[in-house]
This record gives C-alpha cells, structure tokens and sequence, in this order.
C-alpha cells in the first residue's frame, strides 16, 4: 500500500534526523579535524628523502600525504572497518610515571593507537603483503602518527576522551576533545597550507631529536599535555573560554602538529630508505606475514641460504636504518630473558632502551648462557615488532661471541 503525505514526511524527518545524528558522529571521531591531519601530512612531505617521496608516491600515485590524512577516519562508518575504531586513540589513568606508562602502552593487550601503528608499519615493511594492503597501510600511518600526536587521544576512558567534558568556546558549546581537535585550529583562520608554511620551521637539532625519540615517548607527550588540561577544567570557575585559552595552548596545539609531520617523515623515511618497497606476487605470498614479531612467529628462518646476498655490517644503534636488510650486528650484551619458547637478548643497551632485540628460538635458545655481557655477532634480516628492530634467529651458527 503506497505512503500517505502525511507518513512519507514522517519517514523523511526521521531519514534527515538520523543523517544528522550520524554526521554529529563522525565531527565526533574526526581526530585532528580535517585542516589538523592535512597539515601534519603536508609537512611530513616536506620533510621526505627523494627516495622515501619516490616510494609514497609509488603507492599512492598522484595523492599526497595530505590527500590520504583523513582516509581512516573517513571510512569508519563502513561495515568491515568497523573494528578500526578504538585504533586512533589509547585510554590510560592519569598520574603514570614514564616507566609505568611506557609498560602499559606496550603491553595492552586491547586494541589502541599504538598497537595498530606498529601492525600497520609491519604490513608496510613486509614484502608478501600486497600491493592494495600496503597502500591501506601506509595511509593509516600517516593518520595514526597524527592521532597520537593530538593530546586528548592519549587520554582518560572516563569521560571518552574528554567528549563528555562540555564547554564553551567563543560562545558555543564544544568540549574538550572537539576543541583540541578543530576548534582551535578553526579559530586561527589558517587553512593546511598555511599552517604548514608559518610552523613547519623546526632545526637540524631538533628534527634529530624528534624522530629519535621512541613512539612511546610521542604519545607520553601528548599524555603530559592531556593532563595537564584535565588539571585545567577541574579549576575552571567557569566552562566558558576564548581569545585566552586559544593564546595559552596555540603553541602547544603548533608545536604537535610540527612534531607530527616531523616524525612522521622520520618513520617514512625509514621504510623507503631504498625508493618503493618490494612486493612479491600475492600467490607467492599467500598467509605469510601473519602475527610477525617475536610473540607471534615471525619469519625465524631468514638469513642463512636466503638468497639476500652479503650481510651488511653494522651495531645494534644502526638497527633503526635498517628495516628489511640483511645484517651481521657486532655489539655488546645487556642481558638475556628467558620467555619459554624463545629467548630475549638486548643488544647496545639494557631493556627497555635497547636498540635491538635478538630472539633466539628452536635449537638457538642452547646459546642463551653464554652471552650475557660479551659480544655477539648476529646474523638475520631485522624487522620491526612493536615498533622495535629484532632479529629472530633459529640456526645457533648464525650468532657467535667474543
């Protein structure tokens, strides 16, 4: 039976009502807004090697960075993106110490910022992933390195970010999640472009600093500026706030999204150290590269007779440049963990700030007694888990000491 007037604008109201309600969700989960990713993607370009720009551009043709920067958040409302969401953030009690937040970020074992920024670096890296994964890959790096540069993404579950934290900003109402993700940048009249040419002006020194600092310590600056503004509403006499707070925070919201681009190119200078990362034919592949890293089984048996040619030769700091080589690492032992099926050694310094991780499984655990305090010489290709270099080794012949 056809609608009567009266029913069909009832059906399109509620159509509309809920068309609203799903665009006020999305506003929601947009990290940084729009003009805040695309401007972290626009520095992170300017900061490329020719051959890391050659390798983005291989993958995503005539996008840019900039392009693909909302790309995550984009597609959260589609069905089988659906699990994506608790990637972009991490949720954390305040008042941590450095080590204790360091701990739990590495070890949750729920969903998060950090832990999908790891996995999607891994399918970057690793040749059987195909070519339409690597592409998904590389733009969810390039979001999630904005996520967690954004400091209410590093934050309490309590009051989700703080979403649920209502205030008043140049008269209308916002909170302050929103606020740190648009509404200040808004407030400047600046589009991305803009943006990137007045802020992105960092030193050498700085640039060094910035992408030598481990992921975890990114995101416990965000974790430190995120407490401290939840330190700030909770003295606030009153929720409504302007022209003051903007110029307070407007360098802390600058320097985040510099120090986002900044590291960003850092990470994707890495990958593409040697131009477009090399892919195998999807047959040839086929269900490799699931679970790698040390706790999940990765590729044990890479080095010996693996046709990768001669090692290059180098010391546990030099790991980081070396994603996906081949190496012999000569340094010294900081200590050797027993995990059951497979030892932990650290390599050039002492856990948790050891430049690389030795995994010694299967017949290879047998040399764990002896390396404590000497110097190895290890032979593999390194990868990255959780985004730390390792070499998994199983032939004891390729690891010897002095």
């Amino acid at each position: 039976m056809p609608w009567s007037r009266s029913e069909f604008f009832l059906i399109l109201a509620a159509m509309k009502k809920s068309y609203l309600l799903f665009a006020l969700f999305m506003i929601v989960l947009l990290s940084w807004g729009v003009t805040g990713h695309r401007t972290v993607g626009k520095i992170a370009e300017d900061h490329l090697t020719p051959k890391a720009l050659a390798g983005v551009r291989d993958l995503l043709g005539s996008q840019s960075l900039a392009d693909v920067s909302t790309w995550a958040d984009e597609l959260r409302g589609n069905p089988e993106y659906r699990q994506t969401g608790p990637w972009h953030y991490i949720n954390l009690p305040l008042g941590l110490s450095y080590d204790e937040f360091k701990r739990r970020v590495e070890n949750m074992l729920e969903a998060n910022v950090y832990s999908a920024l790891v996995n999607q670096l891994r399918l970057l890296t690793d040749s059987t992933v195909p070519r339409d994964k690597k592409v998904d890959a590389l733009k969810f790096v390039v979001h999630f390195v904005g996520d967690l540069h954004q400091p209410m993404h590093i934050s309490r579950a309590e009051d989700k970010g703080g979403n649920t934290i209502q205030l008043n900003f140049d008269g209308q109402g916002t909170n302050l999640h929103a606020l740190w993700d648009s509404k200040l940048i808004d407030h400047s009249g600046m589009d991305y472009q803009q943006l990137a040419a007045k802020y992105d002006h960092p030193s050498a020194a700085q640039v060094r600093k910035w992408q030598g600092d481990p992921v975890v310590k990114w995101m416990w600056e965000s974790y430190v500026i995120s407490s401290q503004l939840y330190a700030e509403v909770d003295t606030m006499k009153s929720r409504s706030i302007g022209q003051a707070y903007y110029d307070e925070h407007w360098g802390q919201v600058t320097q985040r999204l510099e120090q986002a681009g900044v590291r960003l190119a850092g990470l994707l200078n890495v990958v593409f150290k040697n131009g477009p990362v090399k892919m195998v034919p999807a047959a040839a592949g086929a269900g490799a590269g699931a679970g790698a890293g040390s706790g999940a089984g990765a590729d044990a048996g890479v080095g010996a007779g693996a046709g990768a040619g001669a090692p290059i030769k180098i010391v546990g700091s030099d790991a980081i440049h070396h994603i996906g080589d081949y190496v012999i690492v000569t340094d010294k032992v900081y200590g050797v963990k027993n995990m059951g099926s497979l030892m932990l050694v650290n390599v050039g310094g002492a856990y948790p700030d050891q430049p690389l991780t030795v995994v010694l499984r299967g017949s290879a655990k047998s040399l764990a007694g002896e390396l404590d305090g000497k110097t190895i010489h290890a032979t593999g290709k390194i990868e990255l888990y959780k985004g730390k270099p390792e070499i998994v080794v199983e032939d004891p012949s390729l690891v010897t000491h002095d």
